[in-house]
């Protein structure tokens, strides 16, 4: 993917490094930035938390936000960016939160993906209404991810 490419790239000559708190994604974004030759310069790892419950215990998202509100939540994202950062000692997290499908999950529907973004200064979130299978949502959310970290670098 040429996105993991450039990413790389950028972040190899900034000297920055990024980690990730995926759901949905369930660690391809980590995978995909890892194909990359020289990802170990900037990946510092990744936390697969598909499970709610996890998304508390490795990530650190507050239990009453996710009882209030659920798993695909924008602030969800947040936190789960936050925590990837925080517990991998990253410059930059990733936290992706959405529902691939086919099923709505708890009353959201399929394609509707929140990606979210903590570095230096900055915590930001997007929200992504995509069409199409799961490996469509679930390869469009890991695109999505990289271009907000790329947007914040150029």
């Amino acid at each position: 993917m040429t996105e993991a490419r450039e990413l790389v790239a950028t972040l190899t000559r900034r000297g920055e490094t990024v980690a990730a708190a995926e759901s949905l994604t369930a660690g391809l974004v980590c995978a995909t930035l890892a194909q990359v030759p020289g990802a170990s310069a900037v990946l510092r790892g990744g936390l697969v938390v598909y499970a709610t419950e996890l998304k508390t215990a490795l990530a650190g998202v507050d239990e009453q936000l996710l009882a209030e509100h659920g798993a695909v939540h924008p602030e969800v994202a947040a936190q789960l960016a936050r925590g990837a950062r925080e517990r991998c000692g990253a410059t930059w997290g990733l936290g992706l939160t959405g529902v691939a499908g086919p099923d709505p999950q708890d009353g959201v529907a399929p394609g509707t993906v929140y990606v979210g973004l903590s570095g230096p200064g900055v915590t930001t979130v997007r929200e992504l209404a995509e069409p199409g299978d799961r490996d469509t949502i679930r390869t469009a959310s890991v695109r999505a991810a990289f271009a907000l970290l790329g947007e914040q670098l150029d």
